[in-house]
């Protein structure tokens, strides 16, 4: 299906089963959107010259487009590859339970609010340990290899940081897994225990229910990964393949049967 735009084909061909109250208004919505990606339903720009014409339509600027996706991707990697420092950065990945992954499945409202968390433990780990400030920059991924609801953070850290006692740059700090574990686990937790104390965390479960799930996920432990240091340009491409664009890539789609 290469060249046939098969992400809208699909949506063309499906239309009957999606376009209609039943289905998420913002999913419909973008579908919508897609299907009309550089068509004139979208309106077209004009550039002539005394010989020729050439229409340019618009496209729908959806990040679940594939290719204004893959723009928008390009343009956010390209403005910080401007904005930040060239030093080295470590690459983070903080997963959770599945238990704590059913509970945000229920409350995804509450996704907005863990990438604040993740930096905040990985930010107090740094200063406890040495006193430094760091860089940080959290993608989220809601998603795994099989579609599924595996919400997870991929985290940018600048290998060293800011020394508030000496001013100075650190150009290597060490971090350990283990403390980053604790730290996340303790900031995660707290955040669904008050989100449940504030009512905002809804759930079948009773309230004594939920915070039972919580202690006991306390006491496990999580699974947290730390990279070794590479450039800017490569931990941008790298978190960047979760930034504004859908999970299926284009060129991973294959027509099978007519």
């Amino acid at each position: 299906m290469i060249g046939e735009h098969p992400i809208k084909q699909i949506l063309i061909e499906t239309r009957s089963y999606w376009d209609h109250e039943g289905t998420a208004p913002n999913a419909r919505e973008n579908f919508l959107k897609v299907i009309k990606c550089g068509t004139s339903a979208l309106g077209a720009e004009i550039f002539a010259s005394e010989t020729e014409s050439k229409f340019v339509f618009h496209t729908c600027k959806s990040r679940f487009c594939t290719s204004c996706g893959q723009r928008a991707t390009e343009s956010w990697q390209e403005d910080l590859e401007a904005i930040l420092p060239d030093v080295p950065y470590i690459g983070m990945t903080l997963t959770m339970p599945i238990e704590i992954r059913e509970l945000l499945e229920q409350n995804k409202h509450l996704l907005h609010g863990i990438s604040a968390m993740g930096a905040e433990a990985i930010m107090q780990c740094a200063k406890a340990r040495s006193g430094a400030h760091l860089l940080v920059l959290v993608v989220q991924q809601t998603f795994g290899g099989l579609l599924n609801f595996v919400p997870h953070l991929h985290v940018m850290v600048s290998a060293g940081g800011l020394q508030e006692s000496t001013n100075r740059w650190i150009p290597r700090l060490r971090f350990d897994e283990e403390e980053l574990m604790r730290a996340w686990r303790y900031a995660l937790i707290a955040f669904l225990a008050e989100a449940l104390k504030r009512n905002i965390l809804r759930s079948s479960k009773t309230s004594e229910d939920l915070l039972e799930i919580l202690a006991t996920q306390y006491k496990r432990r999580w699974n947290v990964f730390i990279s070794r240091a590479g450039s800017r340009t490569y931990r941008l491409k790298h978190d960047g393949r979760y930034v504004r664009r859908p999970p299926i890539a284009q060129h991973r789609t294959t027509r099978i049967g007519k």
